[in-house]
């Protein structure tokens, strides 16, 4: 202590509010890492602090000193914009605020400045300031706020911190209501919401709040005014945010882009902000305010300088824009009652059976010995073209579920802090993995017979097996568990999931666009196609056209991964649970019974319900977590779960697998 006793002493030494604003910005950098010492701990930095006040207060010299020093900073560097804009991007695009980050993290900043986060972001660059700032406890606060409250003061005698900080609050004002009359969200807002007219009079009553303030006499009438006018504007920001939230009800008809996403959450940030301003304005001992404030512009600094939070805050945001659409279509997937469960079963034995047609032609394809690139694509336009037929004849491909289901099942935890929601989850989690199980079975179960009745139909037909001993020998080898197959399993997971996010977007870009009430009522198409027809072009699109950009997608990732996986000397193949039921059982049919003494045979059978798992819940995973992303589920909430869903387990574990 001795130690940072005489840097201490040098420090105050180098006090001189005379000098330019570049060596008067370095002291005060110097004095903060003078504060944060060794950052062994924020106790350490408290106790800097208050030896840092008790140097100054002993000295009134030098109290004067440091007065006259932070007038002079206060009129030389404009603290309104830091207070209301610190922390906010300034643009949606990616790219563009990707390279702005890196450009802040790569080039050295100047202290040479008289924009205060610049200047905020080289004194207080760091998570552990926000911390040792919030332990710092009345006392400290009272001592600092009575050598600096004093220093400056307006033309009307209230002090000047005052009117920076209500011209910040007039800052973000100002941009709540420039986002509420933007036309994104204008045209989105609830008739209920928008005939109150929140937007218009927010901006009066915050010049009536101003008034009260500072041009008002004192009097116990006036503070009366003066709360009452505080309560009127603080309502009508409430009914501001209550507004925008309108939106999300309204996505189901309208979409959601990426660019409303960041309106509605910068929106509800620079509400906030107004918040925690008014709580500095409007407390009868502001100092406690104030550090709080502080500590939530280093952590606003920190997230708005770091590169992964702007890759997490754009996940969100395509989360929110994809998961909302993919709730709807998932729906349809869970079965909640036994007759459900038997609908299901039935729909998946129907995809089995086509499915088995689908591998008869992948091994077509393969007969003719096309390059790469073009096997790869004609297999996975064959398998797009089988996907949409199953989807189109209703039938069920077990693997697409999950993807599908885990928004439809995230969307239940809007509501997770509600009497009973956890229990109600949880049951839904059962029925979702029960209609999971009964399509997988339905699909496997159905696929084999069926793919072996067309082996051998062929075999009849051509007079020699579908393949020979060693394309089949070789197919069994492929699909062993003893291989890479697990791998290709949750790499197939992947491509499980990437096709629902692509569904997600074509039918959040198609509402969005509102291109079912263009093909509907564009003159140009109803005089191709008559209105009657284009009305049902329409309505036919907007229910499939999630199903059909999932198939597609999923379809040509399929037939295309290995090629591309290949171009680069990756040998990496797809394993889809049905397809690869398909093949082994046909390439244990070309082969005869002799192959049920082969072990390869039964190494490819034991990898099935390994494919299966790993194909259902990797897909299933990736789009729970995006979904639990999109609706903000706390880690604590996260926890209560598990723990529902381990409870449900261990008393009710059937219920997973057979309905009530």
């Amino acid at each position: 202590m001795a130690a940072a006793s005489r840097d201490l002493q040098g420090l105050l030494a180098g006090l001189d509010p005379t000098a330019d604003v570049a060596q008067r910005h370095i002291w005060l950098i110097n004095l903060f890492d003078w504060l944060r010492g060794d950052r062994a701990s924020p106790q350490a930095a408290m106790g800097r602090v208050s030896l840092l006040l008790d140097a100054v207060e002993a000295r009134p010299e030098l109290r004067e000193r440091l007065r006259v020093w932070w007038r002079v900073f206060t009129q030389s560097v404009d603290l309104t914009t830091l207070l209301a804009d610190y922390g906010f991007a300034p643009r949606t695009a990616f790219v563009s605020e990707l390279s702005e980050r890196l450009r802040r993290k790569i080039l050295p900043g100047t202290p040479e400045t008289t924009d205060a986060s610049d200047l905020f972001r080289m004194v207080l660059p760091g998570v552990f300031d926000a911390g040792w700032i919030a332990l710092l406890d009345d006392t400290q606060l009272t001592r600092i706020g009575a050598l600096l409250a004093d220093a400056t003061v307006d033309t009307d005698g209230s002090p000047r911190w005052r009117h920076t900080v209500m011209d910040a609050v007039t800052y973000c004002g100002s941009q709540v209501v420039a986002a509420g009359f933007s036309p994104e969200l204008r045209l989105r807002i609830s008739a209920e919401h928008h005939e109150n007219r929140p937007f218009h009079a927010l901006m009066a009553d915050l010049d009536e709040l101003r008034e009260q303030m500072f041009e008002q006499p004192e009097g116990e009438e006036s503070d009366e005014a003066l709360q009452a006018a505080f309560v009127a504007f603080r309502d009508r920001l409430d009914a501001c945010r209550a507004s925008a939230s309108s939106v999300y009800t309204h996505l189901e008809d309208n979409g959601i882009s990426v660019g409303l996403v960041f309106r509605l959450r910068q929106l509800r940030e620079r509400v906030l902000r107004i918040r925690e301003l008014l709580d500095c304005l409007m407390s009868p001992s502001p100092a406690p305010s104030v550090a709080r404030l502080i500590g939530k512009l280093v952590l606003a600094g920190g997230e708005r300088n770091s590169i992964r939070a702007l890759v997490a805050t754009n996940s969100s945001m395509l989360a929110a824009k994809v998961t909302e659409r993919s709730a709807e279509t998932g729906e349809h997937y869970i079965t909640r009652d036994r007759a459900s469960y038997l609908q299901m079963v039935k729909k998946a034995a129907g995809g089995g059976a086509l499915t088995a047609v689908t591998v008869l032609l992948k091994f077509g394809i393969y007969a003719l010995a096309l390059s790469a690139f073009w096997a790869g694509l004609a297999s996975g336009l064959m398998y797009a073209a089988s996907f949409v037929a199953i989807q189109l004849l209703h039938l069920t491909l077990a693997t697409k579920q999950p993807a599908m289901t885990a928004p439809a099942l995230a969307a239940r935890l809007r509501d997770i802090k509600a009497d009973g929601a956890v229990d109600d989850f949880v049951d839904e989690v059962a029925n979702l993995v029960r209609s999971q199980v009964a399509a997988v079975l339905g699909n496997v179960l159905v696929v084999v017979p069926a793919m072996v009745a067309l082996a051998l139909l062929v075999q009849y037909a051509l007079g020699r097996p579908l393949l020979d001993a060693a394309h089949a020998a070789a197919t069994l080898h492929s699909l062993s568990l003893a291989g890479p197959t697990a791998l290709f399993a949750a790499i197939t997971g992947i491509l499980l999931f990437s096709a629902s996010i692509v569904a997600g977007w074509t039918e959040n870009a198609f509402v969005l666009h509102r291109l079912d009430s263009a093909m509907r009522y564009n003159p140009r198409i109803g005089a191709f196609l008559g209105a009657a027809r284009a009305r049902r072009w329409a309505t036919f699109m907007r229910t499939h056209i999630s199903g059909f950009a999932s198939n597609i997608s999923l379809g040509l990732m399929l037939g295309l991964l290995p090629a591309f996986a290949g171009f680069f000397g990756l040998g990496l193949d797809v394993r889809h649970v049905t397809l690869s039921a398909g093949q082994i059982a046909a390439a244990a049919a070309s082969t005869g019974l002799s192959v049920l003494q082969q072990p390869a045979l039964w190494w490819a059978v034991a990898a099935i319900p390994v494919i299966g798992a790993l194909n259902v819940s990797v897909s299933f995973y990736f789009a729970f977590r995006l979904a639990l992303r999109a609706h903000s589920v706390s880690l604590g909430d996260r926890a209560r779960i598990r723990s529902a869903i381990w409870a449900r387990w261990r008393s009710r574990p059937v219920s997973f697998f057979l309905p009530a």
